[in-house]
């Protein structure tokens, strides 16, 4: 469905260095990148532009921008926030969606990863070493700084900092100026190397998708859509709360089928059984 094609991935911070060489070498498709994209209007992360839309309806405008640019009927695009994890509340995590539009088979596929794996932070310092000690602990200079006045003032902004001699000379104006200054990661791609990976990991997941075909029309993105558990215990066969089939859906025909024992296992251990282990 995608060899030969021509794909445009809708980005301005270089996220083609994870993504175009895997679509390339596993689906078969050309990328292009389209000229005079920007992202930017649909949100910023240092909040000078508030997106307004959740993260999968700005990726779909995202790649709708880059079909319209490059003339194409397909493209590529990922949007990430970032925050506390919403189950371990202690820690931050990047919760990163790519979404894939193919107009000419009226198909979109969606894949998310939510990962620990992050370096997003921010604070405010008072002097050269408070910011040192930040800048270390997030991977500085491999992985970029914003310093700002404030955390919600869109004013006095330095982006994309990866030298020391820029981040103390920026911090020293900023701190002149305010007595106190706000640093930040810089959580665009092309400064956060961290992030690149989750991006990388995520278009894998993406071909994984795409390779999983409807048995009924052969249509690429046959997904699980539900979880069902119930998995017996091996020693009383008691339904346990372990997983014991997937159902998966076509995003074309909505046909459905369930497969049994997805994690190669068809009885549960008594020790996670609430009958043999209350």
């Amino acid at each position: 469905m995608f060899t030969n094609r021509v794909l445009a991935i809708a980005t301005m911070h270089q996220k083609e260095d994870a993504i175009q060489p895997i679509l390339e070498l596993n689906i078969g498709c050309k990328c292009i990148l389209p000229s005079n994209f920007n992202s930017d209007e649909l949100g910023t992360f240092s909040g000078e532009i508030e997106r307004f839309n959740d993260p999968i309806e700005t990726a779909r405008k995202k790649c709708n921008l880059a079909m319209e640019l490059t003339n194409t009927d397909i493209a590529i695009a990922s949007e990430g926030s970032f925050g506390p994890h919403p189950s371990y509340f202690f820690s931050y995590a990047d919760d990163e969606f790519l979404v894939l539009i193919d107009k000419k088979n009226e198909l979109e596929i969606v894949v998310r990863e939510l990962s620990l794996e992050t370096n997003f932070n921010a604070d405010f310092v008072t002097n050269e070493k408070e910011l040192m000690a930040f800048a270390l602990k997030v991977k500085f200079p491999s992985h970029g700084l914003i310093l700002r006045k404030s955390s919600d003032e869109p004013i006095d902004i330095y982006k994309g900092i990866t030298d020391w001699n820029e981040l103390i000379l920026k911090f020293n104006l900023l701190k002149e100026k305010y007595s106190k200054v706000y640093v930040e990661t810089d959580m665009r791609a092309m400064y956060n190397p961290t992030r690149m990976e989750v991006i990388r990991k995520l278009t894998l997941k993406l071909v994984d998708k795409i390779n999983s075909i409807c048995p009924n029309c052969s249509t690429p993105g046959f997904e699980v859509k539900e979880v069902k558990e119930g998995l017996p215990c091996s020693y009383c066969k008691f339904p346990t709360r372990s997983i014991k089939s997937h159902i998966y859906s076509c995003l074309k025909c909505d046909f459905t089928e369930e497969k049994n024992f997805p994690n190669g296992k068809q009885f549960e251990e008594p020790m996670y059984c609430d009958i043999c282990n209350p």
